[in-house]
């Protein structure tokens, strides 16, 4: 399995807070969308060239959760290798598929997350 990425990253229902947080330490804004799977926002920051953090808004998140995002050139083979150490996904089977990306939360038996990301070549 290729990992392309791998970094904290924040799903919170507050996303222009935190973006605005990490802004004022020194973060840029390098990536964001828009419409995924109809209502989350994912913006992606970066600081220097070393350090990265990703917030997603997601309304319906009660309280803020940080998982780690781990982008891969397989989407489906992480996702089996997650599952095989007894991962599931947090919307049963649904995988989030933008066209330009794959993307699924995925939750340990101990409730750790991996945000698992393809982003898929043209």
């Amino acid at each position: 399995m290729q990992i392309t990425t791998f970094n904290p990253s924040i799903v919170t229902s507050h996303a222009a807070d935190a973006v605005a947080l990490f802004e004022e330490l020194g973060f840029t804004q390098a990536h964001n969308k828009t419409g995924i799977d109809g209502d989350v926002a994912s913006y992606d920051l970066k600081y220097g060239e070393d350090f990265r953090v990703d917030i997603a808004q997601l309304d319906s998140q009660s309280q803020d959760m940080t998982v780690i995002r781990m982008n891969v050139r397989d989407f489906d083979e992480a996702y089996d290798f997650l599952v095989s150490k007894g991962f599931k996904n947090a919307s049963g089977d649904k995988v989030i598929d933008t066209g330009s990306s794959k993307a699924a939360l995925m939750i340990s038996p101990s409730g750790f997350g991996i945000g698992l990301a393809e982003h898929i070549r043209k």
